[in-house]
């Protein structure tokens, strides 16, 4: 058994009020939830740090819990919510994200139960990179790892460096078939006594460098599991051009 919080902020440089932009008749961040309903998550929680949506999700009968307005990750925010709720320290909590409207169920079964089913302190998700382009795209966060499948580091950069075919970019040598590198995506696991030390930690220098705060993780010793799928998931909304990607697909579902 496990939880999901789905962490709403109202604030976004992007699409400001993006958790409340409709979507086939109902707000994002209701989507969302009604995704994670379809989870074997025993509990599924909204936590937000605005009035209208947490109005919203009561309105679709959503558990919802105000927040501080000031965190500054979604992490954060969790981390909020397992201490309110007085969660053990191996409770599972999965962080589905707010902007992910098309998630699929069984992708947040997949990342929880490999932390149920692990030593590790938190568990992520990644696929096959087959293309340069994408490997070299620093919007693309790439993983190393372990050979037991755990995270060694996360990166902008292309990672790991294929030195003698990047200039060419030929196939490197010892590559696996259809792999460049690993693409992570942004689906986590976290156990809760994680969740509870992590707000205790201060920023580490490579999560500052490379803007990605699962790095403060992996610096202070704790263990992520990244579990690989086949392909990549379907589209979350950061921008207007995505929102319409995204409304398009569900108008095609609904239709």
């Amino acid at each position: 058994m496990f939880k999901a919080v789905i962490p709403a902020r109202h604030a976004s440089m992007r699409l400001p009020g993006k958790p409340l932009l409709d979507i086939a008749g109902k707000p994002m961040v209701v989507r969302v939830a009604e995704q994670a309903m379809k989870s074997g998550a025993d509990e599924v929680l909204v936590a937000t740090d605005h009035a209208d949506i947490e109005a919203a999700c009561k309105l679709h009968g959503l558990q919802v819990l105000m927040t501080r307005g000031d965190w500054p990750t979604g992490t954060d925010r969790i981390a909020e919510v397992v201490q309110f709720k007085g969660w053990g320290d191996d409770t599972v909590v999965v962080n589905v994200q707010g902007d992910e409207p098309l998630i699929d169920p069984a992708l947040i079964d997949l990342v929880a139960n490999t932390l149920l089913n692990g030593q590790q302190d938190i568990a992520t998700c990644g696929h096959a990179i087959n293309n340069w382009e994408e490997f070299k795209n620093p919007n693309v966060v790439k993983i190393a790892m372990r050979e037991d499948g755990e995270a060694l580091y996360f990166s902008r950069a292309p990672i790991p460096f294929p030195r003698d075919a990047y200039a060419n970019q030929d196939w490197p040598q010892g590559a696996p078939e259809g792999q460049l590198g690993i693409r992570h995506i942004g689906l986590y696991a976290y156990r809760a006594r994680f969740l509870k030390k992590y707000q205790t930690l201060p920023a580490a220098q490579i999560e500052v460098f490379e803007s990605l705060e699962q790095l403060r993780a992996l610096a202070n010793g704790f263990r992520i599991k990244v579990c690989m799928i086949q392909d990549a998931p379907l589209p979350g909304v950061d921008t207007a051009h995505d929102l319409e990607k995204v409304r398009a697909l569900f108008g095609s579902r609904l239709g």
